[in-house]
């Protein structure tokens, strides 16, 4: 990604938000009071899934309603490195996002084998990679795993592609489900952009003031 220009990742990120991105905004802007209802109930099935804690959570009751959130899907076990290099990139997300993570940011890996990832693994997995707190890895039944995926756009236009566990999308989604604004970003972008998109997604904090003390900084580079 060097040399591309902050007006042009913006431009790849909203292209990237794929079919969540652009079909929740013309939800969110159809007329009647529903149109949070509609998209949750479109979206964002309630399943069960497990933390790698041990804990069952439903995935709207639990950890979307009312939140501002980071998801991406993941393997523990990855057969093209993918998954390392982004969560380790993530990491280094949450730390610029400071203590606002588990306190007014939520962020999830839904791993894409739940066969395998059971809570344990995820849990093992977390804390090799310095995971902090606020950050939560989730297992669950595989076919509702599959339809989260699908649901929240995690897929590939290529229908045999999609059906190669091999692949990834690459995507990070984040939004505001609160306020409806959903978006998506390349989980290896700079994590100072990611962390800032990020922020830009809580319209009830001035940009200043969204916790990543070197964003603004990185900002006045990339557009000098």
């Amino acid at each position: 990604m060097t040399g591309m220009t902050r007006r042009f990742w913006l431009a790849a990120s909203a292209a990237g938000a794929g079919v969540l991105g652009g079909l929740l905004t013309r939800e969110a802007r159809s007329d009647g009071p529903s149109s949070r209802e509609r998209i949750r109930a479109r979206y964002f099935p309630d399943v069960v899934l497990t933390t790698h804690e041990g804990k069952q959570v439903r995935f709207y009751d639990d950890l979307i309603k009312d939140k501002i959130v980071v998801i991406n899907l993941m393997y523990t076990r990855c057969a093209d490195g993918t998954c390392p290099l982004t969560t380790a990139n993530l990491v280094r997300v949450q730390k610029l996002l400071k203590d606002r993570v588990g306190r007014d940011i939520f962020m999830y890996s839904i791993t894409l084998t739940p066969e395998h990832d059971t809570p344990a693994v995820l849990k093992r997995y977390a804390k090799s990679y310095g995971v902090g707190p606020g950050w939560v890895f989730l297992t669950g039944k595989p076919g509702d795993v599959e339809l989260l995926r699908r649901k929240l756009g995690f897929t590939d236009p290529d229908p045999a592609r999609d059906a190669n566990k091999a692949n990834h999308i690459g995507m990070v989604r984040y939004g505001n489900e609160r306020d409806q604004l959903w978006a998506a970003v390349p989980g290896m972008a700079k994590p100072e952009w990611i962390a800032e998109s990020i922020s830009w997604a809580d319209f009830a904090k001035p940009a200043a003031g969204a916790g990543c003390s070197t964003c603004a900084d990185e900002s006045e580079r990339i557009r000098g």
